[in-house]
């Protein structure tokens, strides 16, 4: 293998997926793990790897750097929660912070892409080997959504794209006309589990990017757990943002819904 590429890994399948799909394609992966984030199996499917605390900056760009990476993708979750408890940073990663006019996620990240594209390290998109994965549009199951869904899809879509804007979060739960619950720091299953609470067996969620989104990392991501999760909720309906939406196992995703009853639909713009 001539040509390399780092991975900088949280969790999730998704690192796993790419570092695979990476060395099919004649890379050597270089991984940069998060502790107690990346699945230790990630070990299994690269060429090297290094385990970091959340906020080792430098020590991660000499990791790239004595290893001549000069590209890097970022893919897989960060529990935010643990970031009150479990972020060690550095001095690089303080400056960073210092010069930030704003922490929230998108951009602590567009920070940290640029602190590392300084050091001569691009960074790529998550999907530019995947495109595969990139959710298409129209309906992917037998169950349609009803009248009544669609203005709410409508409506949860405007509302996930305005806290989208404000950086806050990527999904909302929606049962007639109403918000039921915003996804915010405790992640999409949390919010799918407050708003499932209250909606009564009627509820949708809506999954979009952010407005201003860099789609080169945290792109909105769904999988066969998400339908599993909706199911338990009792939510009935899942809608995403065709092209700027990463699906994991799709197949099993539409399998599940179709047992369930779940309708998934991949919306290529503001619905009406």
């Amino acid at each position: 293998m001539s040509k390399k590429i780092g991975l900088i890994s949280g969790s999730g399948q998704f690192p796993i997926i790419f570092a695979d799909a990476a060395r099919k394609n004649g890379f050597a992966v270089y991984a940069a793990a998060y502790l107690k984030e990346a699945d230790p199996e990630l070990e299994q499917h690269v060429d090297a790897i290094d385990w970091f605390y959340v906020g080792q900056i430098k020590k991660l760009i000499r990791f790239f750097k004595d290893n001549h990476i000069t590209e890097a993708v970022m893919m897989g979750a960060i529990n935010k929660t643990r970031l009150f408890k479990d972020v060690k940073p550095d001095i690089k990663a303080l400056s960073m912070i210092a010069t930030m006019r704003s922490t929230h996620d998108d951009g602590i990240l567009r920070a940290f892409a640029s602190a590392l594209e300084d050091e001569g390290i691009h960074i790529k998109p998550s999907t530019f080997l995947l495109p595969e994965l990139l959710a298409p549009a129209g309906v992917w199951t037998r169950a349609k959504p009803s009248r009544a869904q669609k203005k709410d899809v409508a409506l949860g879509w405007r509302i996930a794209k305005e806290i989208g804007r404000l950086d806050i979060g990527q999904c909302v739960v929606v049962a007639r006309g109403s918000v039921m619950a915003v996804e915010a720091i405790d992640g999409t299953d949390a919010t799918i589990d407050r708003g499932g609470s209250i909606g009564n067996g009627e509820a949708v969620l809506v999954k979009v990017c952010k407005p201003n989104q860099d789609t080169r990392f945290d792109i909105p991501a769904v999988g066969a757990g998400t339908i599993r999760r909706m199911a338990a909720a009792g939510i009935r309906t899942l809608a995403i943002e065709a092209g700027r939406a990463v699906v994991f196992d799709k197949s099993e995703m539409i399998n599940l819904a179709d047992e369930a009853g779940i309708c998934i639909v991949g919306l290529a713009s503001e619905p009406e």
